[in-house]
């Protein structure tokens, strides 16, 4: 909270004023001591001006943090949004709540954000910010790992968000197309098993480009929905013999639940195709992405924005990941009982290990 100081020029100047008429001081004397008196409540406004400064500049501001779930992913987003503000030179004190996927809990948090005023909420994943959004108008609300802020309608367009929301997104333009392009050209995959939450609106979103591009290449994509991520492993056995790959997009429970489909896709010699690169890490053939670290440090820097140089979300653009990266696991080729193929090494931009 800024603390402003009061001027005392005025006093100093009504002082001035007595005091001359009281001695009886001639006319000339009573205008030269209020001129003094002027030049002394200039002093004191710029001094006041100057402890005003000092004391913005070292304002603290309170930030709620909401992380939808744990995975790897989500965690390098807010490592890099505290980051930000870290090198931004504030001083911040964080409120990190994690619902562990429980929409009920996300209300909770949002009220408690609400209840103690905090400066800034910064909400780590789509369901996160969807909550926080409907919870209030007035707290500045920064996302990122969000797939499509218009059709959660968190924002009125990219361009112009119109409200207290905005961000950075999850999803490049190109990640999903060319992904299911690989499948075809690199692998000949003919149809594709997708795992993903219905209730999360970034998920419909992703499966739907991702049929849309399959249907457009003569391909065909084969679903399973879960609710929850200990739903992942019967979800993905359950697509086992009608398909010939498994794709993975940035769905928060499947990613949680991640190992299991990894186990599936290794017992039933099936190519696994994700759409972060921790998740080749973890154990994906292959995946277009990008560092969550990155998005998550550019909602910092909005962040810091905002707080500092008064910035309103409604006229901060939402931001875009930076350029794809097409990433190879070539561990996970051999557990799946892939034969590597050299041509993978001429178009992958990265080639690990793990």
């Amino acid at each position: 909270m800024k603390k402003y100081l009061l001027g005392s020029g005025s006093l100093v100047f009504a002082a001035a004023l007595f005091m001359a008429c009281d001695a009886g001081e001639e006319n000339g004397e009573t205008e030269e001591a209020s001129g003094d008196a002027t030049g002394d409540e200039e002093v004191e406004d710029e001094d006041d001006a100057g402890e005003e400064a000092t004391s913005a500049n070292g304002e603290a501001f309170d930030i709620g943090v909401v992380q939808y779930a744990d995975h790897p992913s989500l965690d390098a987003a807010t490592d890099g949004f505290k980051d930000a503000l870290d090198d931004a030179g504030l001083d911040i004190t964080y409120d990190d709540q994690n619902p562990n996927g429980d929409m009920n809990v996300l209300q909770t948090i949002a009220d408690t954000f609400i209840g103690n005023d905090v400066d800034l909420i910064f909400a780590n994943a789509t369901p996160a910010a969807q909550i926080m959004s409907s919870s209030t108008a007035d707290i500045p609300i920064l996302f990122t790992s969000v797939t499509d802020p218009e059709g959660a309608q968190l924002v009125d367009s990219l361009d112009s968000p119109g409200g207290n929301v905005t961000g950075t997104m999850d999803l490049h333009p190109d990640a999903i197309s060319q992904t299911v392009e690989l499948m075809s050209e690199e692998f000949d995959i003919e149809t594709i098993g997708m795992i993903y939450n219905a209730g999360e609106q970034n998920s419909e979103y992703q499966v739907s480009i991702a049929e849309e591009t399959a249907d457009e290449l003569g391909m065909s994509v084969q679903t399973a929905t879960v609710q929850t991520s200990a739903d992942v492993q019967s979800a993905t056995e359950s697509l086992i013999g009608n398909i010939d790959a498994i794709y993975i997009i940035t769905d928060n429970e499947v990613v949680s639940g991640l190992d299991a489909v990894i186990g599936v896709a290794e017992s039933e010699g099936l190519p696994l195709f994700v759409g972060e690169l921790d998740s080749v890490e973890a154990g994906g053939l292959a995946g277009f992405g990008f560092s969550y670290y990155d998005i998550g440090y550019k909602t910092g820097e909005m962040a810091a924005d905002v707080l500092v140089n008064g910035e309103d979300p409604a006229t901060l653009s939402v931001e875009f990941p930076p350029e794809l990266e097409l990433v190879f696991n070539e561990g996970a080729a051999e557990r799946m009982g892939l034969d590597w193929d050299e041509e993978w090494e001429t178009i992958a931009d990265n080639i690990i290990n793990e």
